[in-house]
């Protein structure tokens, strides 16, 4: 799996750590271990804009992602998962720092960043949460992709509820 983790923000984030959940999380979702994906994280001001420029909506947002291949899951266990360019998740810890304070567990910014990773997978393999059941079914999946990766490292207490708006 080729990752790229690009810290464009100017805050000192774990980019090893989300570098490694991006890497679990495409390995949970079986895609082809030849896969390409960049992580950028960038500040509250570059966010703003993407934000305005993609969706018409003000200020900074937590995480957005650009599909380029739109690969999806294989749907049977013996099927091959294609290969290709994931394309692009973009990460702003100054919203991911207020939303990890705010969250009812509270968290650090870290996590909150590593659980905003999992997200923009999601997203670039075809999940949403517009509606009830897209966003159960989202958020189910991510919660298990999180609470697996910090098992697997021994990291103790609650994962970060879901904060991602």
């Amino acid at each position: 799996m080729s990752i790229d983790v690009n810290n464009e923000s100017g805050t000192e984030v774990d980019e090893q750590a989300i570098l490694d959940v991006a890497r679990y999380a495409l390995g949970r979702m079986r895609i082809h271990p030849l896969s390409e994906l960049s992580v950028i994280v960038v500040d509250a001001e570059a966010m703003e804009q993407l934000h305005l420029q993609w969706m018409d909506l003000p200020g900074p947002t937590d995480v957005m992602s650009f599909p380029m291949d739109e690969l999806r899951p294989p749907a049977k266990d013996d099927e091959e998962p294609p290969q290709g360019l994931l394309g692009d998740i973009v990460l702003c810890p100054e919203v991911a720092k207020k939303q990890g304070e705010e969250a009812p567990t509270g968290h650090s910014m870290d996590e909150e960043l590593q659980l905003l990773t999992v997200h923009g997978v999601l997203h670039l393999l075809g999940y949403d949460h517009e509606e009830p059941d897209e966003k159960a079914e989202m958020f189910g999946l991510q919660a298990a992709i999180v609470d697996g990766w910090r098992g697997e490292r021994g990291l103790t207490g609650p994962s970060p509820a879901p904060t991602v708006t």
